[in-house]
Parts: structure tokens; C-alpha cells; sequence
């Protein structure tokens, strides 16, 4: 523990998220003094202007090369836009519109704001194939159902995220379409077979890995085939990804999230992920625990894993040649960004955007226009905690200076009416909620911002975002009460260029 070498390797495979719109003391101690390997910024790092640029500033002026990680996925996922919501589209907006071109486009503003404010890991694009429509964490945070058609748009968004001058962290492998429950709260298992596995969510991460994506963040899912662990601590796994022929930095997800700190700890995991083959060790969000963060969650969370690695050290169980090999992947892929330089310089314009998403919206049954003010009754559960919610923008520009009630609230017996809802892709809670109202209002409007399911019995536009840009785009087609045009689709083809 007294050795400045290994503790320096150790700091070389930590990646802790951290409290405040400055680095902290003790992390810039780490940074000047204990090799870290870098950051993860979250929402609650990000202020005003000012504060951004000088964030920025603080984490690309230092001695050596840091990696600066970010999750920045549009549509529900932003850091950046977590105040407002995000202005640029999802992957299933995208899956739908299927412009491959677009995706890039997107996929390079994606990098743009996040070097902005200081990072050069940009945790896209999701790899996942949604083939459960009860999945609670992906949902619309997969270009869809179909592997073909994820794999060519998120090799495209990883392509525009490097020609941006950043790189593409793709997530999460092994797949985490194919579940019902979110890891942030228990540990899922991929109830399927090997084959299924290998038919259906393996070939979007083989193609990326094809065309040389520098990272891939794991899933904490359990594939029954492979053992009791989760991918992200499972030799099985992570040993799967290497003959895949994967060279690059492989990233796990973070480790203060339930499947793994409720089942061997986020410090016994740090240890089994790099053993398993991990390299760089994402630790936490310290805001997750919400009222039971400590002031300091940021420190013991990164504390705690610190020294599980220490002490794995010095007791043998952990080999030196496993950090030094993490280690090395990681400061060769920070030494890449620091001379990487963007080749495309304009990433998504703001008219091009809202036209996406005006493409991405579907209507069922037939849609009156819904004049304002509007009552919004949001039947939606809690997000994941993978979103920074930009619940009360998407339901205001609904509203449009009308009310907005929540939950079980009652059903007003007049007035205009939307029902607001994302988990209407399979039979549930949502779903039997839409029938009782239907029975009462028939003249109400569903705006579905998840997956689309089988038709509702009443008029239904889905957003396929719970996004400001999506919000926007819903209200336009409630007041206007027609789909809007879409533009012309380009054909296109998977690619096997370098991201």
C-alpha cells in the first residue's frame, strides 16, 4: 500500500464520478499525485457557462493525458442538457428514421458537447438489442429489435464520435436488451440460451469491434452459460469479448450500482472485474443514493475500491501484471485522445434536428387536434437512474399552460386530455391504466414516449423520447392533430469502416 508504483497502477484503472463543478482536493490530489486515470462527469458537474469552460480547462491542462468520461446518448440520456432535456435524437428516434448519415451527424455533436465541457469518452453508443419490451433501463435507448439494423447505426454514431476528435465507449456487453430488470436496482439475467445470445446481441458489438471501436463498457447481467457472475466480474464474458478479436479498453459498468454493491461489494468487484479482464473501473455516481449520500459519497465510494486493490496486492490475490496490463490499455487510449484531432468540425444543426424527430413520431388510430391548454396525466413509473430526468419539461410543453397530474391522480371528466406513458410495448400497469381511462375519456390522447406496442384503444402518437426535442415534436402533432411529413429515408447499408 506504501508503494507509489503500484498505487499509481491502481490509480491508472479508477474512474470515479465526483461531487461538486470542480475537481475536489482529494481527486486533484489523485490526479497530480496518484496517476488516475481520469473522470466521469455527471449532470451535477456541470453549472453554468462559466463553470464548464473552467471544468474544462482544469481537466485538459495537466501534466499527462486523462480520460474524461461522459454518459451522452441524446434522446433520454444527457448530462450536458439534463436541466432541459435533451435537444438532439435518441437511438430508436434514429433506428426508426434509419438515415445513417443522420446518425453520424448525431453522433458527432454527441462528441462536439462533450469536449465542450471537458470530456473524451463519450459512453455511446448503446449496443443493446431491445428484444424485451419490458425492459426497464434500454427501452428507447436501443436503435430497436432488429441486429442488423442496430449494429450499422451504432457503427455509424461511433464513426461521427471519432471523427469528432473523441472516442466511442459502446455499452453494454454482452447485451442488456434482453432483460426485465435494471441493474441500478437488482441483477438481471439473460433467460435465453447461448445461441440466442450469439444469433441476436452479440453481432452489433462484433461489428463495432470490427471496425475498431476503442471501447466497450460491460453489463452487470448474468448469462447462466457463462456462471453465477455478471459480465462485467465474468472471465467467461470478458474472455468472450477478447476472441471477438476486441483489443481496446474494456470499461465496466459502474460499480456502486445494486447488482453488483449488493451482491460481493463494489470493492470484491473491482478486484473480479480485473481479474475477469476489465481495465477501467467506472466507481460511481455519487448522487444515486440520493437523501443517504453522505457529504463525502464521492470519497468512500472511490476509497473503498482503492483499497480493495491495494490489499488485493499485498495479499497476492490480485497480480501486478493484471494492473499493469489494464493500466497500459488505458493510458494508451488516453494518449490517443490527447493527439487526436477532430476531422469533422460540424456535428448536428438545430432545424435538422427537430426535423428527426418530427420523422420518429408514429400515430395510431385517428388523432383530432387537441387544443391548448391541455391536461397532462403522466401514468409513467420512475426513470432509470441511467436518465437525468427531464420529466417536467417533456410534461409542460404537453400541457401547454394547461395542468399536469401524476400517478393514480383521478381522471378529469372534461377538458382536453393527454395520457402520458412509456411502457405500453407489452401488457401491464400502463396499459390497464389506458383501458379505464379509455372507458371514461374515449376522447383522450395517449403520447407514448417508449417503445411502441400493439395499438392502444385510444388515438396514441409515439415520440420514441421523453426528450425536449421529442416533447416539442408531440406537442406540434397534438395541436396540429396530422403526423408530420418525414423526410425522404436514404437506403443504406451496413458499413465496416473504422469508427
Amino acid at each position: 500500500m506504501d508503494d507509489p508504483a503500484i498505487r499509481g497502477l491502481v490509480g491508472g484503472v479508477l474512474w470515479p464520478g465526483v461531487f461538486g463543478r470542480s475537481i475536489p482536493d482529494s481527486f486533484r490530489r489523485e490526479l497530480d499525485e496518484g496517476g488516475l486515470a481520469g473522470l466521469v462527469l455527471f449532470a451535477h458537474n456541470l453549472g453554468d457557462e462559466s463553470e464548464r469552460m473552467s471544468l474544462a480547462r482544469d481537466l485538459r491542462d495537466r501534466d499527462r493525458p486523462l480520460v474524461v468520461g461522459i454518459d451522452e446518448e441524446g434522446g433520454n440520456v444527457t448530462r450536458v442538457e439534463s436541466a432541459t432535456g435533451s435537444t438532439l435524437p435518441g437511438a430508436a428516434q434514429l433506428g426508426h428514421v434509419d438515415d445513417l448519415e443522420a446518425t453520424e451527424a448525431v453522433g458527432a455533436e454527441l462528441a462536439r458537447r462533450s469536449l465542450a465541457v471537458g470530456a473524451n469518452v463519450v459512453l455511446a453508443p448503446v449496443a443493446d438489442v431491445n428484444t424485451d419490451p419490458r425492459n426497464p433501463v434500454i427501452g428507447v435507448r436501443s436503435f430497436g429489435a432488429d441486429p442488423a439494423l442496430v449494429a450499422r447505426h451504432a457503427i455509424a454514431q461511433a464513426r461521427g464520435i471519432r471523427l469528432a476528435g473523441a472516442a466511442a465507449a459502446a455499452k453494454h456487453f454482452p447485451g442488456h436488451g434482453d432483460t426485465h430488470l435494471d441493474s441500478h436496482h437488482a441483477m438481471p439475467t439473460l433467460e435465453i440460451g447461448l445461441d440466442e445470445l450469439e444469433r441476436t446481441h452479440l453481432p452489433p458489438f462484433q461489428a463495432l469491434v470490427d471496425a475498431g471501436v476503442p471501447a466497450i463498457m460491460t453489463a452487470h447481467v448474468v448469462v447462466p452459460a457463462w456462471g453465477e457472475l455478471p459480465a462485467t466480474l465474468n472471465p467467461a464474458a470478458i474472455g468472450r469479448l477478447r476472441r471477438m478479436g476486441f483489443q481496446g479498453v474494456v470499461i465496466t459498468d459502474a460499480l456502486d450500482m445494486a447488482a453488483v454493491r449488493e451482491s460481493v461489494g463494489a470493492g470484491r468487484g473491482a478486484v473480479l472485474a480485473l481479474l475477469a479482464g476489465a481495465d477501467l473501473l467506472c466507481i460511481s455516481n455519487p448522487t444515486n443514493l440520493g437523501p443517504a449520500a453522505a457529504p463525502d459519497q464521492d470519497v468512500r465510494d472511490f476509497v473503498e475500491v482503492q483499497r480493495a486493490l491495494l490489499a488485493a496486492v499485498d495479499d497476492g490475490s490480485l497480480p501486478v501484471a493484471v494492473l499493469e496490463r489494464a493500466a497500459g490499455r488505458v493510458r494508451a487510449l488516453a494518449e490517443s485522445l490527447a493527439a487526436a484531432r477532430p476531422e469533422r468540425e460540424t456535428g448536428f444543426a438545430p432545424p435538422e434536428a427537430a426535423a428527426l424527430a418530427d420523422a420518429a413520431i408514429s400515430i395510431d388510430g385517428d388523432l383530432a387536434p387537441v387544443p391548448s391548454p391541455r391536461t397532462v396525466l403522466d401514468i409513467r413509473g420512475r426513470s432509470t437512474l441511467a436518465v437525468a430526468s427531464d420529466r417536467d419539461f417533456f410534461e409542460a410543453t404537453l400541457a401547454a399552460g394547461g395542468r399536469v397530474l401524476r400517478g393514480d391522480a383521478a381522471v378529469p371528466g372534461s377538458g382536453p386530455l393527454v395520457v402520458l406513458a412509456d411502457r405500453v410495448g407489452d401488457a401491464g400497469p400502463q396499459r390497464d391504466r389506458i383501458a379505464g381511462i379509455a372507458r371514461l375519456r374515449p376522447d383522450a390522447v395517449v403520447v407514448d414516449a417508449g417503445v411502441p406496442g400493439a395499438p392502444l384503444p385510444l388515438p396514441t402518437v409515439h415520440t420514441r423520447a421523453a426528450s425536449r426535442i421529442a416533447a416539442v415534436a408531440a406537442a406540434a402533432v397534438l395541436a396540429s392533430g396530422s403526423e408530420p411529413a418525414a423526410p425522404p429515408v436514404r437506403d443504406a447499408e451496413p458499413t465496416r469502416t473504422a469508427p
